[in-house]
């Protein structure tokens, strides 16, 4: 009995599900129409498999490319090759694209079916596949196919700005147009202001030329020899301009109102926009045409090349077009009608347009014309395939064409192919090389800019810096200041409060030398001090609560010897007993010494 097994490929991953009761399925459509929308029973037809994630978006696109281009990537083969049975005669592989489906069967050896019953399989896994899959929920496979769509999107656009054909089909059918417009409306100045000036048509044959004559002369009657100077420089020629006084003079027009004038003149200043903007969009396509097509545009003509990618759809089309093609192309009608009746088919289509056939005689114009098909399908597969586009090639084959022309009448052998074609290599290269040149300078020029703007966003960066760290001292002083301010105000808040000049400031210890010392103590000695010393150092006690309070605002360093002094005022008898036992002693060893 034969597997069947369906590969389903989504934003997500690889999905390979095996179903059940082949022969049932293949032989009752319409249950498993009916069976695909309604989720239990299209579990009990299939069971999933595998199930294989993409590690990045990056290989997701790389994937999905190879699928649409029918291509068996790295992943999807390993994928296949570990979860399908290894016999593969009793394996059926149902895919959805018969190019992938092709190729896996080529590549893996896998029989691959497409179509009919997997098609509805297919429909019913891509409804239920963030149920078959576990941990996959409907709003992540839906962003997962959003961002993969995008990104797919984006590859397939992906293309050179610089080398757009899309702007140059545009561009010339714009301008096949314009001429179309432009010869309308000036037929109509013509005919519109020839009521009143008829002979003004045959002197003057270019229509943008006619419309600015108009507008210029306005009513014939007021035209006299002063506008002579300005009459010249609009008709290039200064016997047109006295024929047109003299006709101005004695002419048989009807007589034309004021209003009528204006309206003829403002369509004329209409028609004479449309001229010039005509004239733009030709330099515009020319410049267009260099950047995408030069070699074709040097051969056989801007417009004509123009013409010519525009009906191919694309550069690309035209260059995948052989030399028979390009030779007919735009003469479709005619090749089908020659085609039904038998008859002869046309020699050229749009290449008519260009200087050799028309300079050709009329023996040779169909020989010239396959030749210059030819030379056009190398120039533009030359442009199309080219990483520097140059005219050098466009420039040798144009060479070419002449010689042969010259050899249809002269008999003058032209040179070969061959070495036309090492010559034009030797001067592309050199081509290539100054263009690779002149956009290495221009990329140095950008940095040196990106540089410069960079470094003067460097130099207004440390002015700001620079006043940064004043602005982090005074934050930095702040909280100091406002420390000792609290500690001002905790006495009037304890309830005690005292006038600011009151509050005793902390004294610091003299030093005084060993003989000052043992004067003062023979004193408080001999008259008996020694409780005084006690109700003074009592008396002094609450001076400590301002002294710790200082304490706390001094460095560190000075903490240090007021911690060493805390002893003294927490305990004052016992420091008292102390320095008077030391006292005694000291002055018993100088009673000695006398």
């Amino acid at each position: 009995m034969v597997l069947l097994h369906v590969l389903f490929e989504h934003a997500v991953g690889y999905t390979l599900l095996a179903l059940k009761e082949v022969e049932e399925i293949s032989l009752l459509q319409p249950q498993v129409e009916e069976s695909v929308l309604n989720l239990g029973k299209f579990h009990n037809i299939v069971r999933l498999v595998a199930f294989c994630p993409f590690a990045s978006s990056q290989v997701a696109l790389e994937n999905v490319n190879a699928v649409s281009e029918g291509i068996v990537h790295e992943d999807l083969r390993l994928f296949l090759e570990t979860y399908l049975p290894t016999k593969k005669k009793k394996v059926l592989l149902g895919v959805g694209d018969p190019k992938i489906g092709a190729a896996i069967q080529e590549e893996l050896g896998y029989n691959c079916q497409t179509g009919g019953v997997i098609a509805e399989i297919l429909r019913g896994v891509r409804l239920h596949f963030h149920n078959l899959v576990k941990g996959l929920t409907d709003v992540s496979a839906c962003k997962a196919q959003l961002g993969l769509g995008h990104s797919y999107s984006r590859a397939k656009v992906k293309f050179n700005v610089n080398r757009v054909d899309n702007m140059i089909i545009q561009s010339i059918s714009l301008l096949d147009q314009l001429d179309k417009d432009i010869n309308t409306f000036s037929m109509r100045v013509r005919e519109w202001y020839g009521y009143h000036f008829p002979e003004l048509v045959k002197i003057i044959n270019d229509n943008a030329t006619y419309c600015r004559v108009a507008q210029f002369i306005g009513n014939r009657k007021e035209l006299n020899e002063e506008k002579l100077e300005e009459l010249e420089e609009l008709t290039m020629d200064g016997a047109k301009a006295k024929a047109i006084l003299d006709a101005s003079r004695s002419s048989m027009g009807m007589d034309i109102s004021a209003i009528d004038l204006i309206n003829i003149e403002s369509f004329s200043s209409r028609v004479v926009s449309l001229s010039e903007y005509r004239q733009s969009l030709h330099t515009y396509l020319r410049s267009k045409m260099s950047q995408v097509a030069p070699s074709l545009s040097a051969l056989i003509g801007e417009a004509v090349g123009a013409r010519l990618i525009a009906h191919a759809g694309s550069l690309t089309n035209l260059a995948k077009y052989p030399a028979s093609t390009v030779q007919i192309l735009g003469a479709e009608k005619a090749l089908f009608r020659a085609l039904k009746t038998r008859g002869n088919t046309p020699k050229y289509g749009l290449i008519f347009h260009s200087t050799f056939i028309g300079r050709a005689a009329a023996k040779n114009k169909g020989r010239i014309s396959r030749y210059l098909a030819n030379k056009c399908s190398i120039a533009s597969r030359i442009d199309c395939f080219s990483e520097v586009p140059t005219s050098v090639f466009g420039e040798k084959l144009r060479e070419q064409v002449e010689e042969r022309l010259s050899f249809y009448e002269t008999g003058v052998i032209p040179r070969k192919n061959l070495e036309v074609m090492k010559e034009a290599m030797v001067q592309a290269e050199e081509a290539a090389a100054e263009i690779t040149r002149k956009l290495e300078k221009q990329e140095k020029k950008r940095l040196k800019k990106e540089k410069k703007r960079l470094a003067a966003i460097a130099l207004a960066s440390p002015e700001n810096s620079s006043s940064t760290p004043e602005e982090c001292e005074e934050t930095n002083e702040k909280p100091k200041k406002k420390k000792k301010q609290k500690l001002q105000e905790t006495p009037q808040e304890n309830g005690t409060e005292d006038p600011p000049v009151s509050l005793p400031k902390p004294k610091k210890r003299k030093s005084f030398s060993k003989e000052e010392f043992v004067n003062n103590d023979l004193e408080t000695a001999n008259n008996g001090n020694l409780p005084k010393r006690k109700k003074s150092l009592t008396k002094q006690e609450p001076v400590s609560e301002p002294e710790e309070a200082t304490n706390r605002s001094v460095p560190k360093k000075k903490r240090k010897l007021s911690l060493k002094e805390e002893p003294l005022s927490s305990g004052p008898e016992e420091a008292v007993n102390n320095k008077s036992s030391k006292k005694k002693k000291k002055l018993q060893k100088l009673a000695q010494e006398d």
